[in-house]
């Protein structure tokens, strides 16, 4: 059959289907279409007349069991990301234009099933990969050295060896140490002392507190440049004569994601919400979407024929959905999430945050419910450029890990930090400016910074990301109890509750 036929025949479909009738199957002269609604979707089956229609019906009602155990959301846009699937399954299903004898447990374990040609194509291209990383980690440390080799050149000769007894020496720290070695910036080979370009600077300064302490980078985390065993004698030499040497080293903060920590209840519900927030930075909201899910984790089998109640929030703006097995009416009328079967357990034992049982999705132009704003105002001065920064956040959300990144024309050393309400880092590979605060609460919602760099575009300094977490979020849904169907006490369980970040933005 031609690919033009095959058109033709689903082009023509929705003129016969027409709209506010009841049917299975619909005739023409030459085929005969059986079909069953999903949603706002059809699942269709074209076959020729002197096909018999009960089995076409049953193979329709296997091919609709299938799609939901491969397509958690029933729209367009959840069958086109899973449509590779589907088709394998429905492939299974029909053979040549034949139904098999197979059930829907059979599709998924013909599905799953491994092969061997795969995982060896599969560690071949691991292989691959690992070879050409090990090439750019190379080519990288022999720029690197390159540089270093460069610097050595233009800097020429060591620090007089009266600066160095002198017990001061400039960083990106400041005034705030007295003795700073730059982890980058190597001893041997006639490098000299001092700040070096090449690594990130860091600095603490807040209003009215002590200055943080930085901690220890973790071992074995990128490239160290410059960092020899005699390095290594000279600063242990300073030690033993009473010198405090501090480090040049990258805060923790906000870095990477916070991990959760393996569930320890036998059954454990996660809420979590992720923001996608666009701001201009004349004022003003440019998109504000919020999506968010329920999902549950049970880590014994006999717990899994459970109902879950839940309460929300009651706003009138966030759109609930939920998944294809559980049963809609006990949720609208009840607000219980259980499966249609309630002799059908829920699964256990899977990985991540466990199965997704509600979805939510909130779209607002309202810029009362945003919850950090960010200000930036920069101004050319003469050889200058001055970049004065505030935050201001809302009452509704204790924000914490929260980083704001600044991108920074290429500059030959790190900006010089006037004022700040918080910590702040230079990122010298990107040019990026970090402005951290570990918690916003209600002793802090507003907070500024100001900063002085060469002279710039000031369109240089966006677009500004933001990121944080709350432990809140905005349907403010709770788990209130666990429902047992088998009778009997109830099994424990624990919530975690996260709003976070996906992309935050000043535009």
């Amino acid at each position: 059959m031609s690919r033009i036929r095959i058109e033709g025949y689903l082009a023509a479909f929705p003129k016969l289907v027409g709209t506010g009738k009841q049917h299975t199957y619909v005739e023409t002269e030459n085929v005969r279409y059986v079909y069953q609604p999903i949603e706002s979707l059809y699942l269709l089956l074209v076959t020729n007349k002197q096909s018999n229609i009960l089995e076409d019906l049953e193979t329709l009602r296997l091919l609709s069991k299938l799609v939901p155990e491969y397509s958690y959301s029933l729209d367009e846009e959840g069958i086109n990301k899973t449509a590779f699937e589907i088709l394998f399954a429905f492939d299974e299903v029909i053979s040549l234009g034949h139904k098999e004898s197979v059930t829907v447990a059979q599709v998924k374990q013909y599905c799953e099933m491994e092969s061997h040609e795969e995982r060896l194509h599969k560690l071949v291209l691991q292989s691959k990969i690992n070879e050409t990383k090990d090439v750019m980690k190379r080519k990288a440390s022999e720029i690197d050295k390159s540089k270093i080799e460069k610097n050595r050149g233009e800097k020429g000769g060591y620090m007089s060896l009266q600066s160095m007894g002198s017990g001061r020496i400039d960083t990106g720290f400041g005034n705030d140490t007295s003795i700073s070695i730059s982890s980058s910036g190597g001893f041997g080979g006639g490098s000299g002392f001092g700040s070096s370009t090449d690594v990130d600077s860091f600095s603490t300064k807040s209003k009215g507190r002590p200055p943080a302490s930085a901690t220890a980078p973790p071992k074995g985390l990128g490239m160290k440049l410059g960092k020899t065993q005699r390095t290594n004698q000279f600063l242990e030499s300073l030690k033993a004569e009473g010198e405090m040497i501090v480090e040049d080293v990258r805060p923790s903060v906000g870095q990477s994601k916070p991990t959760a920590p393996p569930p320890t209840d036998p059954v454990t519900l996660t809420v979590e919400e992720k923001l996608n927030v666009t701001l201009k930075r004349d004022g003003g909201i440019g998109s504000f979407d919020v999506q968010g899910t329920l999902a549950l984790q049970i880590l014994n089998q006999d717990d899994g024929l459970i109902q879950v109640q839940i309460e929300t929030g009651g706003n009138p703006g966030i759109l609930f959905k939920t998944h294809p097995n559980i049963n809609k009416e006990l949720f609208s009328n009840e607000n219980i999430l259980g499966l249609k079967d309630s002799n059908r357990p829920f699964p256990t034992g899977q990985a991540g945050d466990g199965v997704s049982l509600l979805r939510w999705r909130m779209q607002s132009s309202d810029e009362s419910l945003v919850p950090l704003s960010i200000n930036c105002w920069p101004s050319v001065s003469g050889n200058e450029t001055y970049v004065s920064m505030e935050y201001e956040a809302s009452q509704m959300f204790d924000l914490q890990n929260v980083v704001v990144s600044v991108p920074l024309p290429a500059l030959r050393e790190a900006p010089n930090v006037q004022q700040i309400d918080g910590e702040w880092r230079y990122d010298s590979r990107n040019s990026v400016l970090e402005w951290s605060i570990v918690l916003i609460d209600n002793s802090n919602r507003s907070g500024s910074m100001e900063f002085v760099v060469p002279p710039a575009d000031t369109s240089a300094f966006f677009p500004i990301s933001v990121r944080f977490t709350a432990t809140s979020t905005f349907s403010d849904l709770k788990v209130s109890n666990i429902i047992p169907l088998k009778g009997g006490t109830p099994p424990k369980f624990s919530q975690r509750t996260v709003l976070s970040t996906e992309n935050y933005q000043v535009v």
